[in-house]
């Protein structure tokens, strides 16, 4: 290839001619080929071959080349397929093509189709990989930052999950990253080539959220002055993110759910059924089974996008990824904001750790990035006592964060009780006095807050 660099085959077929016949083929031009007869030595081996392509027969002995496929798509999905069979038909290829297979030739290969093949698969993996690393550097937030046991958990899950075709569902508190968890599922996914199409269905008027999802067609409702291509049809072979599904009306529910058990859609205003390949992932912040009990989401869609549950942890369960987080966001919001490099003393680091966090790693981005901008150098506890903590600007700064109703009167009890800690030299006895409420329950708060006297 144009470029110089070696690329290597590995071929999988169970008939050793059609190997011979295709490894000199491949070597005179300039490929280095490994080959296997049967598809588990192909699962067993591609670790150490490393191949940039694989050659895989689909009439085998043991496992066939749709098992095989299946197997590959799931633990490699960025390495390319191409199968091969000397009994093609339409319907086996619209088979292997649906299972990820990137493209579908007859046997005996013509020598000019298999190489033009071979060389197109390479390249568009390349082309694939480095997007989704310059995406990674330029949208460095979508980052999932950490080393806890939780996250290293999250991180596994994820890369299970991703190269499948199952719907997900994601749940989490605010702030806690389900979009990140979304987006990387995307990312190492067959279908990370195409836009991940995003709905924040929280955000949509219920009047509109049929419109948004399925599209119309003119005149379909006032106001409906021209077609309007939905997000099902924009995600058609992508990733469809239904974010914040829990605030669905319940019409629209009904109409997704349609829309996953037959992979067609309608406009609003039309009676054409269009066929869409959509994998989608819903998320939300609320407790679906008691809305189901209430009767705001409907049970069947529940467990028709409940394939594979993933649960995104709160901050305060992984504590000691906080560190990294803040150096992360410190980097970030240094280079987003055209600021020097910011450094933060192990002091000030742990004040930060011990707060509890209820809008999660939103609240301290945002927390973050006010400390970069506001100190000019070195990050000191008493400038996180200023600008974060207890300072007296502190309940002025919490009305202009990202916070819930609940988040900020966290926030303000968590102020006021370090305040009256502080007046009395940290006497829990004589404080629970003042307060007139009991030792027992102001200690709970403590623990809650994660309060700690300065040293």
């Amino acid at each position: 290839m144009s470029s110089g660099t070696t690329h290597k085959i590995l071929l999988v077929d169970d008939e050793q001619s059609i190997r011979d016949t295709l490894r000199m083929t491949l070597e005179y031009e300039g490929f280095e080929v490994a080959d296997v007869d049967s598809g588990i030595r192909a699962l067993e081996k591609i670790d150490e071959i490393r191949p940039d392509a694989i050659i895989l027969d689909v009439k085998m002995s043991g496992l066939d080349g749709i098992e095989t496929l299946e197997r590959l798509r799931e633990s490699h999905p960025h390495i390319p397929v191409v199968l091969l069979t000397g009994h093609g038909s339409i319907e086996t290829a619209v088979e292997a093509t649906k299972k990820g297979a990137f493209d579908f030739l007859s046997k005996p290969p013509d020598r000019e189709k298999i190489l033009i093949t071979l060389r197109n698969a390479i390249r568009q993996t390349a082309l694939l990989r480095e997007n989704i690393r310059m995406r990674e550097e330029i949208e460095g937030r979508d980052v999932m930052v950490g080393s806890s046991a939780v996250m290293k958990d999250l991180r596994a899950t994820i890369a299970r999950v991703a190269p499948t075709e199952a719907f997900v569902l994601i749940t989490g508190e605010n702030g806690t990253g389900k979009e990140l968890v979304a987006r990387a599922l995307h990312r190492q996914s067959s279908r990370a080539s195409r836009e991940l199409i995003e709905v924040n269905c929280a955000a949509i008027p219920h009047e509109l959220i049929e419109s948004e999802l399925f599209g119309h067609e003119k005149g379909a409702f006032t106001g409906a002055t021209g077609q309007r291509i939905g997000k099902f049809e924009q995600a058609d072979g992508s990733t469809l993110l239904l974010d914040e599904i829990g605030d669905m009306s319940l019409s629209a529910q009904a109409k997704v759910l349609r829309v996953l058990e037959e992979g067609a859609i309608e406009r609003v205003g039309g009676n054409k059924r269009i066929s869409v390949d959509v994998r989608v992932i819903a998320a939300t912040n609320k407790d679906l089974s008691s809305e189901i009990s209430e009767g705001n989401f409907r049970e069947d869609l529940y467990h028709r996008l409940n394939v594979i549950p993933i649960h995104v942890p709160p901050l305060r369960d992984r504590r000691e990824d906080i560190p990294d987080l803040i150096r992360f966001f410190l980097a970030e919001s240094s280079s987003k904001n055209k600021l020097p490099p910011r450094e933060i003393d192990d002091d000030a680091v742990d004040r930060l750790r011990g707060m509890p966090w209820s809008g999660n790693v939103r609240e301290l981005r945002n927390a973050v990035e006010r400390l970069a901008i506001m100190v000019s150098d070195h990050i000191t506890s008493t400038d996180v006592e200023r600008y974060v903590l207890g300072g007296p600007n502190a309940l002025d700064n919490s009305l202009s964060m990202d916070l819930s109703f609940q988040e900020f009167k966290d926030r303000a009890e968590e102020l006021f009780l370090r305040r009256q800690l502080e007046r009395f030299d940290w006497n829990v006895s004589r404080t629970a006095d003042e307060l007139g409420i009991q030792r027992s329950h102001l200690y709970k708060k403590i623990n809650k807050y994660g309060l700690e006297r300065d040293s």
